[in-house]
């Protein structure tokens, strides 16, 4: 039986690093991409040459991205299953006090390429009846004072919403992950307590292999403290 193909954005470290690990161990072949290509590479060494490939973009641009997808064709012929997974956060909080050059470049990572994503996959899963998965976060679901980045969540939450129900339309499936603090290197400090990068691994293939007939729209996952 043909392998099924997942393309991951943000993929050479935490969360997309984890998800592409996870997803080999289930049979996945893995398009990844992130700009540090050394770190992709290390990820694709890990799966194995045979099962994944390294594509090094800047997520924020269109064109770049287009060659990640042309590259997944290329190699495996078709796509099932892409994770907008790309993102960033803010060093300086709030509205005020925050710095209108760091809102450009997380609109840019965090709004703009989910767009273009989300806009480059749909016509491969409409093709394979496939799943886009989202990372917004818990961020994107409750109101925190000033926060620029919890608006940009919202966004990405609201976007998967309506991207489920036009993706239904032809029997694809959307699902957005919404995880609270995960331990990753978007931290200055080291955050064990937190949740694991795997922990949102799961959670998308939890996702990614329900029935067919059955979409998961959403997933929330906190850490237990």
């Amino acid at each position: 039986m043909t392998k099924k193909v997942m393309l991951i954005t943000g993929a050479s470290s935490g969360i997309g690093k984890a998800t592409a690990i996870k997803a080999a161990s289930h049979g996945y072949r893995l398009v990844l991409t992130a700009r540090r290509k050394e770190l992709l590479d290390e990820v694709v060494a890990t799966i194995g040459e045979d099962n994944a490939i390294s594509v090094s973009a800047d997520a924020t641009s269109f064109s770049e991205l287009e060659k990640v997808f042309n590259a997944a064709k290329e190699s495996f012929g078709s796509i099932d299953a892409v994770f907008a997974n790309a993102g960033t956060g803010l060093d300086t909080p709030g509205t005020e006090d925050g710095d209108p050059k760091e809102w450009d470049k997380l609109v840019d990572i965090n709004i703009k390429a989910l767009l273009y994503t989300a806009k480059l996959a749909m016509p491969y899963l409409k093709k394979s009846k496939g799943h886009f998965f989202i990372t917004a976060s818990v961020a994107g679901r409750i109101f925190m004072k000033g926060s620029i980045y919890g608006a940009s969540k919202w966004f990405a939450y609201g976007f998967g919403q309506n991207l489920a129900k036009e993706m239904q339309e032809w029997g694809g499936r959307c699902t957005t992950i919404c995880p609270g603090m995960v331990n990753t290197d978007f931290f200055d400090e080291e955050k064990p307590d937190k949740l694991d990068p795997m922990d949102v691994a799961d959670a998308v293939i939890y996702a990614l292999e329900s029935p067919q007939r059955n979409t998961i729209r959403e997933v929330m996952l906190m850490p237990t403290n």
